[in-house]
């Protein structure tokens, strides 16, 4: 039986358009630490594509280092960073915002369907300890599209959220570790799901999603570019050899093949998840990207192994499915047939 995968995006293999530009980019020489032609095209490539001719791309080994030195030239060292309750940025790395920035705290705040709601942030905000030195002092607003349990935020609700940030005072981060299924699933410009939303920074994923070795920090604030041109480098990810990160990015941007791969993801996700609640499956959120959670018992989680799919468990019963630009329909719809078996 022919193993489905079904653990993470990130266990995926590269684009074919990814792997055959990175080929073209290897022949010859170009000037080291992004002063080739490939980082000169991404930077205008960004700009297209999210409409904003200032906008500054700086690519990033991880989605780790895009979170953490994003929200670094957003955060002051005594600042806090509002983010939702079961954020990436809070549960899964290590610290490494509060590392980049200088000792920044990170909050979390509830909100229904794993997104922040607007009264949880009116209540931080209102009862915050404004100009008290004993208090960090909140200064970010960061949010995760898709979510980490597979929900998205819509430009409606993140305009709302920035707006009461911004009447604050409040900087705003987006973490989008899988923002081309986001902007895929709910058909939006990338630009109204940022920039015009009032998000800052974004932190733009595309390892999960095709590419080879690079994140990116994509930032539309001039006077926080500024800190994060030096800021990058401190850390350790200027690349000698950026062209290799960069021509990623171009060929990623390029005639919309990241949302077509995301799409692709989203599809089979959406087959997969139409399959499990016909079979009476107690899912943990509508899985509207291509991350899905669901409550099992023990013993099926057992033979859902046996069965061949390939999985991740959460604890407490708990599994989580991931579909990535790889999946197709037909195994989506095997796992159901599987998981079916395994239901007995």
């Amino acid at each position: 039986m022919q193993p489905i995968e079904l653990r993470s995006d990130n266990c995926s293999g590269v684009a074919p358009e990814i792997l055959a530009a990175v080929a073209e980019a290897n022949n010859g020489s170009a000037l080291a630490y992004g002063g080739d032609e490939w980082t000169a095209r991404l930077q205008q490539r960004v700009a297209d594509v999210f409409e904003h001719p200032s906008v500054r791309v700086f690519p990033v080994s991880t989605g780790t280092a895009a979170n953490a030195l994003g929200l670094s030239g957003l955060c002051p060292p005594w600042g806090e960073v509002l983010c939702h309750e079961s954020a990436h940025i809070l549960k899964n790395e290590c610290g490494a915002t509060s590392l980049f920035g200088g000792g920044a705290v990170m909050r979390g705040l509830a909100g229904d369907d794993f997104r922040m709601s607007v009264e949880a942030l009116d209540t931080a905000l209102a009862t915050a300890r404004w100009g008290d030195n004993h208090a960090s002092q909140p200064s970010v607003l960061s949010l995760t599209s898709p979510t980490d349990f597979g929900t998205i935020y819509t430009t409606q609700q993140i305009n709302e959220l920035t707006a009461l940030a911004r009447s604050r005072g409040l900087r705003v981060h987006l973490d989008g570790a899988r923002i081309a299924n986001a902007v895929a699933a709910l058909g939006c410009s990338p630009a109204d799901m940022t920039w015009r939303a009032g998000v800052d920074v974004i932190s733009l994923g595309a390892t999960k999603n095709g590419a080879l070795s690079t994140d990116a920090i994509v930032c539309f604030d001039p006077a926080v570019a500024e800190q994060l041109h030096y800021r990058v480098k401190r850390a350790g990810h200027v690349a000698s050899k950026m062209r290799f990160q960069s021509v990623q990015l171009e060929a990623y941007l390029t005639d919309g093949l990241w949302l077509r791969l995301a799409s692709a993801a989203n599809a089979a996700m959406a087959h997969l998840a139409a399959g499990l609640r016909a079979l009476g499956l107690d899912l943990v959120a509508d899985p509207q990207a291509n991350m899905l959670f669901a409550r099992v018992d023990p013993g099926v989680i057992a033979r859902m192994e046996a069965n061949g799919l390939v999985f991740y468990t959460m604890g407490a019963g708990q599994i989580r499915f991931v579909t990535s630009f790889q999946t197709t329909i037909d195994q989506a719809a095997d796992a159901v047939l599987r998981v079916r078996d395994a239901l007995g």
